[in-house]
């Protein structure tokens, strides 16, 4: 009889623990990303290494910082394929405004301007005209890389403007930890809009949205209205991924982060967050983007060359997009 009861108790535990990690989605990528620091501190010497572990996290703010914003869109059960051009014709655009003259802090203002309009125009013709948000971002990333190139002349432009360069400044924490406004920066835009996300009508409406529009409808949620909103925010988000670029290197590049919308798209799926809408979360988001950034600095110290890592994400992104399906089926 005591050892049923003990059985069972086990049992309830490990369906607890079940419960709480699918209603959790953060949980999981934590987990892989310990695991990956660990795997990657026993095989290599310098992993662990306060300047490369800053380096790692360095590497991934400007994805992370846009993977916040295609979170938002994806937890509606949409997509934005733009996002990442959406950024790099706003680093032209702050440079190129601040070379001109103009200050720093208005070309920065500008530059996010740009951005949320782009995003808005996006979710207006998701929202009023219906068309598919794959369609529409699909159109929008081709049309606005071709504007770069030709607002650029195709030719990078440097920038040395403090404002602009901001992000970049790095201090010591307890002595020895490299910081630098951008990771503040960063942590500061994760735990608001997860705030926003949790605690605010705003948040349970994208929520509600994703997981199922029609009934969001029913219940009283102007659905239009709540997907125009997330694609503003979106693309404000997107306008301080371009001051990270900036911060990280002081060149705007027509041509930089080219596969940016799929790396994006990767951190979110990575850390957790369902490609169905409705279950996500931003902090999974940014811990996403360090196991991407962890496992290609661990394989290329580890010697393993830049193809069979890019073999290594991909097989990850569908791993994770699988156990996503199959504990939706379960619940």
């Amino acid at each position: 009889m005591t050892t049923n009861t003990a059985d069972n108790s086990k049992k309830y535990t490990r369906a607890q623990l079940g419960e709480y990690i699918l209603r959790t989605p953060a949980v999981g990528p934590a987990l892989a990303l310990l695991a990956a620091i660990l795997i990657f501190s026993l095989t290599t010497d310098t992993f662990l290494e306060l300047d490369n572990l800053s380096l790692v996290v360095a590497q991934s703010l400007v994805i992370g910082t846009i993977a916040l914003g295609q979170t938002l869109i994806i937890l509606t059960a949409g997509i934005d394929l733009s996002c990442a051009s959406i950024a790099v014709l706003a680093t032209l655009v702050m440079a190129d405004l601040a070379v001109g003259g103009m200050p720093g802090w208005v070309a920065l203002l500008l530059g996010i301007a740009l951005t949320s309009a782009i995003a808005a125009l996006n979710g207006a013709l998701i929202t009023a005209i219906r068309l598919p948000p794959f369609i529409v971002t699909l159109g929008m990333f081709t049309i606005v890389t071709a504007v770069a190139r030709i607002y650029s002349d195709g030719q990078s432009i440097p920038t040395t403007d403090g404002v602009l360069r901001w992000l970049s400044t790095q201090r010591y924490l307890f002595g020895g930890i490299p910081v630098t406004n951008g990771m503040t920066i960063a942590l500061i835009m994760v735990l608001g809009l997860a705030y926003a996300l949790a605690k605010t009508a705003w948040g349970k409406h994208v929520y509600a949205v994703g997981n199922d529009p029609e009934a969001a409808r029913l219940s009283g949620i102007s659905v239009r209205r709540t997907l125009l909103s997330v694609y503003i925010v979106a693309g404000v988000i997107y306008g301080i991924a371009a001051w990270q670029a900036l911060g990280r290197v002081p060149n705007a590049d027509p041509n930089a982060y080219q596969i940016g919308n799929l790396d994006a798209i990767t951190a979110v799926v990575l850390g957790g967050t369902s490609l169905f809408g409705g279950r996500g979360s931003v902090l999974g988001t940014m811990i996403g983007a360090l196991i991407v950034a962890t496992l290609r600095s661990g394989l290329t110290q580890a010697g393993i060359d830049d193809l069979y890592q890019d073999v290594a994400t991909g097989t990850l992104v569908i791993a994770a997009v699988a156990l996503d399906r199959l504990s939706r089926r379960k619940q």
